[in-house]
C-alpha cells in the first residue's frame, strides 16, 4: 500500500505528465513494434544527417594542397600536396580518411564546396542554430526536418535522434521527432529500482492520466530489456571493428566538448556506434526516414592538426562502415548519410596553430544513391571577404535536393520558393 500511495503522490506531484513519461521508454517500444506491423516500405529513401559540432575546418578536411595560397596562408598547418588522398581539381581528402576515399573512389560519396549561406554569423549558437531551422534570415521555432514531419504525416518515429537530447532540427510547430539515446537505458537497480519499477503497477480509480504515465513507467522498464541488450551488442561490434578487440558496453557517458558542449571522440567509437544502432533500424523494417546522430569536438583553436586528424579519423571510419553495410541490406541501399558543421574556418591559421571560426565549408553526400563527384565551386583563397571564404552553394539547396530526392517531398512547405535542385542523387 505504502508503494501504491508513493506512486500517486509521485505522478500528482512530481509534474510528470503523461507524454514525457511516455516519450522516455514508448517511443523505443514502438519503434520495435512498428518495425514488425508497419515497416518501412520498400524503396523508400532513408536519410541520416550527422552534425560536426564546432566548426570542422573544412580547408583540412577537403584540402587544396596544390594551390600556393593554401600554403602561404597556413605555413606549419598546412598538409603537403604529398600527404593528401588526391581527388582531383588540385583538391585531397585529409590523410586520415582513407575510407571516404574510397567511397569516392566508387562513385559513392559527393562532396558539396563552398556551402554557407548569406551574411554567414561566426557564433557557434547561432549558425548552428541557422543550419538546424535552414532560416537565416530571423530565428524561427521550428527545424527543418520538424517542419517536414509537420507537412508529411506528423508522425514522431519517422525522425529520431540519437542523441539524449531532441536537436532543434527535428522539432516542428506540431510534431516533434523521437529522442532515442544511442548508449543505452540507464535505470536504477537494488531498492531505488524496485520501487520504480513498482510505480508502474496498475492500481483502481486512478485518473486517466496517472494511469497512462504508469504504463509508460512498465514499457519503459520492457524496453531497457529488450532493446538494451541490442544495444550494447552494437557498441561491441562498432568497437572491436574500430580496435580489434572487445569492450565493456559503453551507457550514456558523453563528455562535453567546446562549440556546443556536444561529445566528441570517445570510448568505443561513439559515432560508430549511434551509426550501427541506425543501420539496425533501418534493416529491422522501422518506419523512421530520418535520423540525427552528431560528434563534437572540432573548434580547433589550438593545436589543430592532431585534434582534427583523431576526430575526422573516427568520422572515417564511422562513416565507412555504415554506408559499406547498409551496400549491403535491402533497406539500407536507400540510405544517404549528410555530414555538415556549422561552418568551416579562417583561410590564415593563427598563432596557436589552429584556425579561428569562418564561413564556408564542405558538405559530405553519402551512400549506394549518391551521385558521386564534386557539387558547387570551390572558394578563392584570395578572393575573400574580410579574411574569409565566400559561398559558393546555399545549404538549403543541398536540403531542397535531399527533401526531393531522398525523403520524395515537396521542399516549399519546409523551405520556400525557388530553391535550387543539384545533381547529389543518382535518377
Amino acid at each position: 500500500m505504502a508503494v501504491v500511495l508513493n506512486r500517486r503522490r509521485f505522478l500528482t506531484y512530481s509534474g510528470v505528465g503523461a507524454v514525457a513519461l511516455a516519450g522516455a521508454g514508448y517511443g523505443i517500444d514502438a519503434l520495435i513494434s512498428r518495425a514488425r506491423t508497419d515497416p518501412l516500405p520498400a524503396g523508400a529513401g532513408v536519410l541520416v544527417m550527422l552534425t560536426l559540432y564546432g566548426g570542422n575546418d573544412g580547408l583540412n578536411t577537403v584540402i587544396p594542397a596544390a594551390d600556393p595560397a593554401y600554403q602561404a596562408a597556413r605555413p606549419d598547418l598546412a598538409y603537403a600536396e604529398s600527404d593528401v588522398l588526391a581527388l582531383g581539381d588540385g583538391l585531397g581528402l585529409n590523410p586520415a580518411m582513407l575510407g571516404l576515399k574510397g567511397l569516392w573512389d566508387n562513385q559513392h560519396l559527393a562532396i558539396v564546396r563552398g556551402v554557407s549561406y548569406p551574411q554567414p554569423d561566426h557564433s557557434h549558437f547561432r549558425s548552428m542554430d541557422i543550419w538546424q531551422t535552414a532560416s537565416p534570415e530571423h530565428p524561427t521555432a521550428t527545424g527543418w526536418l520538424g517542419r517536414w514531419l509537420d507537412a508529411n504525416g506528423r508522425d514522431p518515429l519517422h525522425a529520431v535522434s540519437l542523441d539524449p537530447v531532441l536537436p532543434p532540427m527535428l522539432a516542428g510547430a506540431t510534431t516533434a521527432g523521437a529522442a532515442l539515446p544511442a548508449g543505452g537505458l540507464v535505470l536504477p537497480t537494488g531498492q531505488l529500482g524496485a520501487a520504480f519499477q513498482a510505480l508502474g503497477a496498475p492500481l483502481a480509480g486512478e485518473t486517466v492520466q496517472q494511469a497512462t504515465a504508469a504504463r509508460a513507467i512498465t514499457d519503459l522498464h520492457r524496453s531497457a530489456t529488450t532493446l538494451g541488450a541490442a544495444l550494447d551488442q552494437a557498441v561491441a561490434r562498432a568497437t572491436t571493428a574500430a580496435t580489434g578487440s572487445a569492450a565493456p558496453p559503453v551507457k550514456s557517458t558523453k563528455t562535453g566538448q567546446s562549440g556546443g558542449g556536444k561529445k566528441g571522440a570517445g570510448a568505443a567509437g561513439q559515432l560508430a556506434h549511434e551509426l550501427d544502432v541506425v543501420a539496425t533500424f533501418i534493416e529491422m523494417g522501422a518506419p523512421t526516414r530520418a535520423y540525427s546522430v552528431s560528434i563534437g569536438g572540432f573548434d580547433t583553436h589550438t593545436a589543430e592538426r592532431p585534434t582534427q586528424q583523431r576526430l575526422l579519423t573516427e568520422v572515417d571510419a564511422a562513416v565507412t562502415g555504415f554506408v559499406n553495410r547498409m551496400a549491403g541490406s535491402a533497406r539500407g541501399r536507400n540510405a544517404v548519410l549528410v555530414a555538415y558543421s556549422e561552418f568551416g574556418r579562417r583561410v590564415a591559421a593563427n598563432a596557436n596553430q589552429g584556425t579561428d571560426h569562418g564561413t564556408a565549408g564542405s558538405m559530405f553526400v553519402a551512400g549506394a544513391p549518391v551521385r558521386g563527384g564534386f557539387v558547387g565551386d570551390q572558394p578563392s583563397l584570395t578572393d575573400l571577404t574580410d579574411g574569409d571564404l565566400k559561398v559558393t552553394t546555399d545549404f538549403r539547396d543541398v536540403y531542397a535536393t535531399l527533401l526531393t530526392d531522398v525523403l520524395g517531398s515537396d521542399p516549399e512547405p519546409v523551405l520556400g520558393p525557388g530553391r535550387a535542385h543539384l545533381p547529389l542523387i543518382a535518377a
